[in-house]
């Protein structure tokens, strides 16, 4: 246990974890030269594409200082916002943390999220400044900037270049000096906390644990707390960049891979202890917070027998991706479906890929939405996640919207157009603090429902991608709200209802008629599409029938033959209009996303 160090790697989005996290594995040996490459950790292939990291990794090194042998178990973190329930669970398993900040750039929004996580779970943080080999970098700067955005000494920072492999030898020197072995009883009844899983086709439901007392082994029975079910374990793994390796027992302060032959997905639960079947600890670890969604979405399949299918991904990628709450619901226009709880719109825009490519699905996403909270006119509260679960207006007393508390890092010469759009946002600022001459620190309480759209894409936009941006939930209060529906050839599309802003409403539903004229195919009748607050049109536009020209067989002759033929074609349109189907394609469900 002397010779262990569990830690994790934290930092904003692109400051280079997993270009460090490279640097490590390959400083310690653990990959051969050959078998080097960029983003070891990253496994997924949206990972690679986009260059971000959605799951947190873990792998065991070896390291040699002054003769002996230490064993680094390295958990490599996502740095988006949307990610940050992957942070917490891998700090929880962790004594120490590097702080990794970009030379160039300096401490961001995320940087300061991820580093009270860190404190909560009261961690041993070095701070590190990398990317030291850019032209722009400044170390010396972004030292001041870490004391005196969070308050961490910064005497003893270290600088290195994850690109280059400068500075990485003195890391790891560090991390053996500075890191505290971990504590814990090998005496005592095994106690391990599971932090991750997976589901692996070939040897079941996987669980990546921290063992806190005791020593899981082979063959040994375990129990289970929080399913309070009896498993006997078939494998014991220690996780690698290419292959994790084999081992009789995890014991007291390290990090495996148990392996119990599970088929049920729901027996391996993140934040569940595991411990021994014969001889149980008394009280699971605490502290392990349940991951809570902000913003809800409908799944549906686009071949309808194919619902079944979804089921069984959204179970099997649970596992992979705790944070993700799913229920199945219904829609008239789609079909059965689920709707499902994300942490944000990249999660959403993750799990929705995920979902199409490992388990060769095709889906449509509605609109994104958050919980309101809604007082009804006989005192009863109810919370509801769809615009169509809302009441109706009469039996409406008050709703509430949640809010959230943004904190927004930015460049100076663009504060004034932050400001505009936070405005436009129905922000309220909360303190504004001038980091140094160039950067400003803004907290904003801002309705979620303004966030889930497109906000972080326009704040990217305002600020030519150098503002950061990180938010955490702040309570609920009232708003006025209304609910606008979209209604094609007569008939409402509860897929495309959204819940608005009253003095937003018309501009809203003027722009989202507008939109759909565009993408909803044309008929061979009219097609009226009219945005409604309960029965009250308040926007409407007209798809064109398609021109079919019925009087191109008559040659000459008399002109009431022609005469006859466009009436029967007008007597048939009004047939259609009354009977007609309309089909939208994905991409009106997709419209609502893009109003300004």
């Amino acid at each position: 246990m002397e010779n262990i160090r569990n830690f994790s790697i934290i930092a904003h989005i692109d400051h280079g974890k997993s270009t460090l996290a490279d640097r490590i594995i390959q400083e310690c040996g653990a990959v051969e030269e050959r078998n080097i490459k960029e983003q070891m950790l990253d496994t997924m292939d949206i990972e690679k594409e986009r260059g971000i990291t959605i799951k947190a990794q873990s792998v065991r090194l070896k390291y040699i200082k002054d003769g002996k042998e230490y064993i680094l178990n390295l958990i490599d973190t996502p740095g988006h916002v949307d990610f940050s329930y992957e942070v917490s669970r891998s700090l929880a398993s962790s004594e120490g943390a590097l702080l990794v900040v970009d030379a160039s750039q300096g401490v961001e929004a995320q940087t300061i999220a991820n580093v009270y996580i860190a404190l909560e779970n009261d961690l041993e943080l070095i701070p590190v400044i990398n990317k030291i080999d850019l032209p722009a970098a400044d170390p010396d700067r972004v030292k001041e900037d870490i004391e005196s955005t969070i308050g961490l000494d910064c005497t003893d920072a270290l600088e290195v270049s994850a690109k280059t492999g400068q500075g990485i030898k003195e890391l790891l020197d560090a991390i053996v000096d500075r890191i505290p072995a971990p504590k814990g009883d090998p005496e005592a009844p095994a106690k391990a906390l599971i932090y991750d899983s997976w589901f692996d086709s070939y040897l079941g439901a996987l669980a990546l644990v921290r063992v806190f007392d005791g020593e899981i082994r082979k063959g040994q029975e375990v129990l289970i707390m929080g399913t309070g079910k009896k498993h006997e374990v078939l494998n014991l793994m220690y996780p690698h960049p290419l292959k994790p390796i084999k081992t009789d027992s995890i014991k007291t302060g390290e990090i495996g891979i148990v392996v119990m032959g599970l088929k049920n997905i729901g027996d391996v639960q993140v934040g569940d202890t595991i411990t021994d079947a014969k001889n149980p600890t008394l009280e699971p670890i605490e502290g392990f917070e349940e991951v809570k969604p902000f913003v809800f979405a409908g799944l549906y399949p686009i071949e309808t027998d194919k619902f079944e299918d979804l089921r069984d991904a959204l179970e099997k990628l649970k596992l992979n991706d705790a944070s993700i709450a799913y229920e199945p619901e219904t829609s008239a226009a789609l079909g059965f479906g689920f709707r499902v709880g994300f942490l944000g719109l990249l999660h959403m825009e993750v799990v929705k890929e995920r979902l199409e490519r490992e388990f060769g699905l095709d889906l449509i996403a509605t609109a994104p939405t958050v919980t309101y909270r809604v007082k009804k006119t006989d005192g009863s509260e109810i919370e509801i996640q769809n615009p169509s679960e809302l009441p109706p207006v009469q039996e409406i007393e008050k709703i509430y919207e949640p809010y959230v508390k943004a904190t927004i890092i930015t460049p100076t010469e663009f504060l004034g157009n932050i400001i505009t759009l936070l405005n436009e946002k129905r922000g309220v600022q909360l303190k504004m603090d001038y980091l140094n001459e160039e950067r400003v620190l803004l907290e904003y309480e801002i309705p979620m429902n303004e966030i889930v759209m497109d906000f972080y894409d326009k704040l990217k936009t305002v600020t030519k991608g150098y503002a950061s941006f990180d938010y955490e939930p702040s309570g609920y209060k009232e708003g006025d709200l209304v609910k606008l529906d979209i209604r094609v050839a007569g008939e409402p599309v509860d897929a495309l209802s959204i819940i608005v802003p009253k003095a937003k409403a018309q501009y809203r539903g003027r722009e989202l008629v507008k939109k759909m004229k565009e993408i909803v195919p044309r008929q061979l009748f009219e097609v009226p599409i009219q945005a409604s607050i309960g029965n009250k049109i308040i926007a409407r536009e007209t798809v064109k029938s398609m021109g079919k020209n019925v009087t191109a067989k008559c040659y000459g002759g008399d002109i009431s033959r022609k005469r006859k033929l466009l009436e029967k074609q007008k007597a048939g349109k009004k047939r259609m209009k009354a009977i007609g189907k309309v089909q939208l394609p994905q991409e009106a469900f997709l419209t609502v996303l893009k109003i300004d």
